[in-house]
């Protein structure tokens, strides 16, 4: 099993309704990849941080392999949540993937 692990920092210009419409999106749009990308087993997206964190969103994976993380990569269902609901709004993406 591979856990992939990433927090963004939301773009400094979005207003804070922008940003906790665009951290509900991303959280919608990544949970609802599980079945539909092979090799994803669960995704849990927090949004809801204490004023102590210097990150508002955080994505916890879980895939399979390796392999399937490669997959999950280029997914085109994947794809699409990335560049609709993630890219467009996030200034600071900081990943880190391991074995479990």
């Amino acid at each position: 099993m591979v856990k992939h692990i990433i927090l963004w920092q939301l773009k400094d210009e979005l207003s804070a309704e922008e940003k906790k419409a665009v951290k509900v999106g991303i959280k919608e749009g990544l949970e609802s990849l599980v079945g539909k990308v092979p090799g994803l087993k669960e995704v849990k997206v927090q949004i809801d941080c204490l004023e102590s964190s210097n990150a508002d969103v955080m994505l916890d994976s879980t895939l399979e392999s390796a392999e399937a993380l490669k997959g999950y990569a280029v997914h085109p269902e994947h794809v699409a949540v990335a560049n609709g609901k993630v890219r467009p709004y996030t200034k600071n993406r900081v990943c880190m993937d391991f074995e479990v």
